[in-house]
């Protein structure tokens, strides 16, 4: 990149300055990871929208992690935010109003250039990918009070999770244990994001047994209901929970975040009427979504992947949630006379990803194993009860 160039997306871009960040300290932004040398001080060169920002302390060898605290931030062009590391709570915090503006000058001056690292553009379009659906209103409807995201705040999460935890679950519980002994009273009064409640049942009074039963093997009945209920009628908004609930699952390691996509996916792959006739365009927008994230999640070769496994083997086993879903969700197209051309496409590529990354089988599957978590679920409620 030319000097000039260079300085214009220095003037233009958005820059974060982050002081005294202890050495070995793994920060990241978006898909890009650093590890903080003794003269890093920040960010620049960061396109305006929605970012993700994320970072995990270490000890002074920088061999163990602390849980990682992440936060979203949407800004505009040349904007600065400034933010300090506070030794005592170990994070970044905000500093006084006089200091802000005392940084946000010397940034604009140029004074803190030397000792920023440069958003690398070249994945700016990968994070795209993965966020196009998250806007501010998506940012202010989820994120928590205080807009930080981190494990150290699922205490009811993990004890409420199954008993048969994965690998990963396990992990960030180990580190959710961690973090607790060393959290002050006042924070742990933090609570997580706001998630939309998703049920895994369908309960209703006063329909038969036989209707019952189809609400849960078909939930398109359910997803008409929330979208009108939850998200006002708006597709992109559901969408863009999704993405956000990926984005802190995987960047943030948030077992929170982690359960909510779980049923976000389980919701739209257990529909069989709305793919074919009443949300076409919706799923064909889903399955990119879900195609994206899983071929970035998928990716061997990301810094910090010592500090968590992210994606770990229990995603890529036979009979995960994911390979007993996708084989139901398949089959659909293969009896489906009339399917969308988009919608064919895009599922056929996320086929293949899977296929070709993880050598899944994707056979008709008709039959439910006894402990299948997902395997439709049905309550008949008494009218009188």
């Amino acid at each position: 990149m030319d000097p000039g160039t260079a300085l214009e997306l220095v003037k233009h871009g958005v820059t974060l300055l982050f002081l005294d960040v202890p050495q070995y300290t793994l920060l990241g932004i978006d898909t890009q990871m650093f590890s903080v040398g003794p003269s890093f001080k920040g960010i620049k060169m960061i396109p305006p929208g929605i970012h993700f920002v994320y970072y995990s302390s270490s000890t002074r060898e920088g061999k163990e992690f602390s849980p990682v605290i992440g936060f979203f931030i949407d800004v505009g062009p040349s904007e600065v935010i400034v933010r300090k590391w506070d030794k005592q709570q170990e994070r970044l915090v905000k500093v006084s109003e006089d200091e802000e503006e005392r940084y946000i000058q010397a940034v604009k001056n140029l004074e803190f250039d030397r000792h920023l690292g440069p958003y690398n553009l070249s994945h700016y379009e990968e994070w795209k990918q993965l966020s196009n659906f998250i806007t501010k209103s998506v940012k202010e409807r989820l994120e928590p009070i205080g807009g930080e995201i981190t494990v150290e705040c699922e205490d009811d999460v993990v004890r409420s999770s199954s008993a048969n935890k994965t690998p990963m679950e396990n992990a960030l519980d180990k580190q959710l244990k961690a973090g607790n002994s060393a959290t002050s009273v006042g924070e742990s009064q933090r609570k997580g994001c706001y998630y939309t409640p998703i049920p895994r049942v369908v309960k209703r009074k006063g329909v038969s047994g036989q209707e019952l039963t189809s609400l849960n093997l078909d939930k398109t009945q359910l997803l008409e209901t929330l979208l009108a209920k939850e998200y006002g009628g708006s597709e992109d908004l559901l969408l863009g929970e999704v993405q956000f609930a990926f984005i802190a699952f995987l960047m943030g390691q948030s077992l929170e975040a982690f359960f909510q996509w779980k049923s976000l996916v389980s919701l739209f792959l257990g529909c069989t009427e709305a793919p074919f006739k009443t949300r076409t365009q919706l799923f064909t927008k889903f399955i990119r979504v879900i195609y994206y994230q899983l071929k970035y999640g998928l990716q061997k070769d990301r810094i910090g992947e010592s500090v968590l496994p992210l994606l770990d083997d229990s995603w890529l086993s036979a009979h995960s949630f994911l390979d007993r879903l996708c084989k139901d969700f398949f089959s659909l197209f293969e009896d489906g006379s009339v399917v969308d051309g988009d919608l064919l496409s895009w599922t056929r590529k996320f086929k293949e990803l899977l296929e070709n990354n993880l050598g899944w089988e994707f056979q008709p599957y008709s039959t439910i194993e006894e402990d299948d978590e997902f395997a439709p679920q049905v309550e008949i409620i008494d009218d009188e009860a």
